[in-house]
């Protein structure tokens, strides 16, 4: 059983579920007895008693007639995103094609990779990984060439990479 209380303090308005001892506010958090509150209905599901709290805000707060939540189509409500885009002033074909950009790492868009992840891709995409290489590689990508030779330093003395000959691999 699902009752719908009021406070006496700041009257604000609440669903309790069977019958506690005591209960709550939720707003001012003055602690009421039970039984002691003044019931203004009852139900026997917590959706009911939350549609039957819903409808006394909404007449009091004398916005007119209480809609049922489950009988609104939500999607003949509000502005779909292109409309709600075009209103904020921007371009919703840009705004699709830069999610697109992001979604799927393409060039333009910004960095989408760490400048680590940079490096550690060219040590994986090259056939010979030397330092001139991954730096090459890298570079095109954006990365700095002394950020570059930094992580490759750094990745060696880490045991993340090894070097041979010139050549870097992963561990």
């Amino acid at each position: 059983m699902y009752t719908v209380v009021g406070c006496g303090e700041c009257h604000a308005l609440w669903v309790v579920a069977d019958r506690p001892e005591t209960t709550q506010c939720p707003r001012c958090r003055t602690r009421h007895r039970f039984g002691s509150l003044k019931a203004f209905a009852e139900a026997d599901t917590s959706e009911e008693a939350a549609r039957v709290r819903s409808a006394m805000l909404a007449e009091r707060a004398a916005e007119g007639e209480f809609v049922d939540p489950e009988s609104v189509d939500t999607d003949a409500v509000g502005m779909g995103d292109e409309e709600f885009l075009a209103a904020s002033g921007l371009d919703p074909d840009a705004v699709a094609e830069a999610g697109d950009r992001a979604a799927h790492g393409g060039a333009g868009g910004g960095r989408t990779r760490s400048r680590k992840d940079v490096v550690l891709d060219a040590l994986e995409d090259l056939e010979e990984p030397t330092a001139d290489a991954v730096v090459s590689y890298a570079t095109d990508a954006g990365v700095p060439e002394s950020y570059v030779r930094r992580a490759l330093d750094r990745l060696r003395r880490a045991g993340e990479v090894t070097e041979r000959d010139g050549v870097y691999r992963q561990l």
